[in-house]
């Protein structure tokens, strides 16, 4: 018992002294990580006071400096547009019957009133000639009761006849008046439908493809036959920003109508014609927030074809002050175009812009910049946001007289 008394004793004793050595380490490695982490501090802070200092140190880059100036702009605006007849005729049959012929190939150029098709005529050309045969029956009755009733005027005048003898002839008399001029009118009628049989182009254009072809059983519900549209003059209709639909009518003020219109093809090729603006719709679309307008172009050429999209340049009337930003001032990372913008304390600052056309060796600003924000021009490279520099020189930028192109 006194021995193991003592071999326990002796591990008690052991074990006390490894926890207490076990413990030492822990706090002497707790030590060592809070000292690096302190060391790795210090030298972070000194590392920035160095950087400081020698910041402070370093002489401010140099750089010039660009009043913005406004200039005499003609504004332009830009949006996609389709090109659209000016008539889009459905041609329609206007008296059931059979197609016999047609006179024109899918595609052909037609003419106002040249024949397209022809429907089977002897229906109504037989309805035609009853409807003569009744006018001229009508009106040979009529003549033999006129001279009738001439006689009668006289014989009741002298009394050798009753007077209610002469009103009879005379109500026969006015019936065959109002016969005659109902055959004739049954006559027209009939004349009109004949007519129809003919099937003709109602206005000058391009005709397409024969929907209903030859042998056809055809009526006003057969739906078009084919359609027309037509080619010279044609429209080109788009859709204009509300924004930009303001900016144009506050430059053109009263002078707003027949502004100058160009269009460009899917390839950029221009259209070699010129257009006038001479219309926009009385109201903003809500789904869209823009405003339709229209423009009219000359096609002698049919080169337009109704249909076909288009890139549409529209210029305002009157010239409008709009600042202006040389080109050597703008830069361009993903988040967009900016300058280097001077503020108040004449440090640089990254400005983001919105430009619209060249002009020059400019840009046109539509947003971000006004006439005497100071950009800087030159030495951009060495500029670094909110960091003083030297501006060098300051220069007027582009002067105050342009066209927007």
């Amino acid at each position: 018992c006194e021995y193991n008394r003592g071999a326990f004793c002796a591990f008690f004793y052991k074990t006390t002294i490894r926890g207490a050595t076990m413990k030492k380490n822990i706090i002497i490695l707790v030590l060592i990580v809070i000292a690096a982490l302190l060391f790795r501090y210090g030298f972070s802070v000194y590392d920035r006071v160095m950087q400081t200092k020698a910041m402070r140190n370093k002489k401010a880059p140099e750089v010039t400096v660009a009043d913005i100036q406004e200039a005499e702009i003609i504004r332009s605006f830009e949006a996609p547009g389709r090109v659209v007849s000016k008539y889009q005729v459905n041609v329609m049959a206007r008296i059931a019957g059979y197609l016999q012929k047609s006179y024109f190939k899918e595609g052909d150029f037609v003419k106002a009133g040249q024949t397209l098709f022809q429907i089977e005529p002897q229906e109504f050309s037989n309805a035609s000639n009853v409807a003569k045969a009744d006018v001229e029956n009508t009106r040979a009755q009529l003549v033999y009761a006129e001279k009738q009733l001439a006689r009668a005027k006289e014989l009741v005048a002298k009394d050798y006849i009753a007077k209610s003898q002469y009103d009879n002839l005379l109500a026969q008399r006015d019936a065959l008046r109002a016969q005659l001029a109902s055959a004739q009118a049954r006559y027209n009628d009939s004349n009109r439908n004949l007519g129809y049989t003919h099937v003709k182009a109602p206005v000058d254009g391009r005709i397409g493809i024969i929907t209903v072809t030859l042998g056809n059983y055809v009526s006003p519900s057969s739906g078009a036959l084919t359609t027309i549209n037509s080619t010279n003059p044609i429209y080109v209709t788009f859709p204009l920003d509300s924004d930009d639909f303001d900016a144009l009518s506050m430059a053109d003020g009263s002078n707003n109508i027949n502004r100058k219109t160009e269009i460009y093809f899917s390839n950029g090729q221009k259209y070699p014609l010129n257009g006038v603006q001479d219309f926009h719709d009385n109201k903003i679309d809500q789904a869209t927030g823009t405003v339709t307008m229209r423009a009219t172009f000359q096609n002698p050429n049919n080169q337009l074809l109704h249909g076909e999209f288009v890139t549409v340049k529209l210029y305002s009337n009157n010239p409008v002050k709009t600042p202006v930003v040389p080109q050597t001032a703008v830069q361009e990372n993903q988040a967009g175009k900016y300058v280097y913008k001077i503020d108040d304390k004449g440090l640089p600052q990254l400005t983001y812009i919105k430009i619209g056309a060249q002009n020059g060796t400019s840009w046109i600003v539509n947003e971000g910049l006004k006439a005497g924000d100071r950009v800087v021009i030159d030495g951009i490279q060495k500029v670094v946001p909110g960091q003083p520099v030297t501006i060098k020189t300051t220069i007027d930028a582009t002067p105050a007289t342009a066209t927007q192109k």
